[in-house]
């Protein structure tokens, strides 16, 4: 199995826009959304459209033996007092899941060497427990840390050793 991480260019905004939907159907039940009239989830274009125009933000497609596996969304933290990367959001098809894929590609992605920030819902119990399990296999420290008023937001900062 060949995983590919291949940045997204302008082009495929439509294509990442697409795979969003599946994301926001897999968290519609604990986040209790409901599809708009034309049978889509709301999707805030403006915010996705940041990832191709902001620095240190960037959309990339998950490939697998050459096929679309989802994506990967990266951008610069908005937390005050937080001037980090932060992981956020990572989405694999079901057909994908369970094969190691988030994983080595949270791993790779965590472990550049910069600070990052990693936050879930204590409601999404799949990304909760996949990234509950990560840190946990992380060689460097993590510290949970306050990145919103939201008590079911949890954040943590991975610190990479300084050389």
């Amino acid at each position: 199995m060949q995983i590919e991480l291949l940045p997204a260019e302008i082009e495929q905004l439509p294509l990442i826009r697409n795979l969003y939907q599946f994301y926001a159907y897999e968290s519609s039940d604990w986040e209790q959304e409901d599809v708009e009239l034309d049978g889509r989830f709301y999707i805030h274009d403006e915010h996705l459209q940041r990832y191709w125009r902001e620095p240190d933000w960037s959309a990339s497609l998950v490939l697998v033996d050459g096929f679309i596996a989802g994506f990967l969304l990266l951008e610069r933290s908005e937390v005050a007092g937080v001037e980090v990367m932060e992981f956020a959001d990572l989405f694999v098809l079901r057909k994908y899941r369970r094969l190691g894929i988030g994983r080595a590609l949270a791993l790779q992605t965590l472990g550049d060497g910069r600070q990052w920030l990693l936050s879930v819902y204590r409601q999404d119990q799949l990304a909760y427990a996949f990234c509950h399990q990560l840190l946990a296999e992380l060689a460097y420290p993590t510290q949970p840390v306050q990145a919103s008023n939201d008590p079911e937001l949890l954040s943590y900062l991975i610190n990479p050793p300084r050389h």
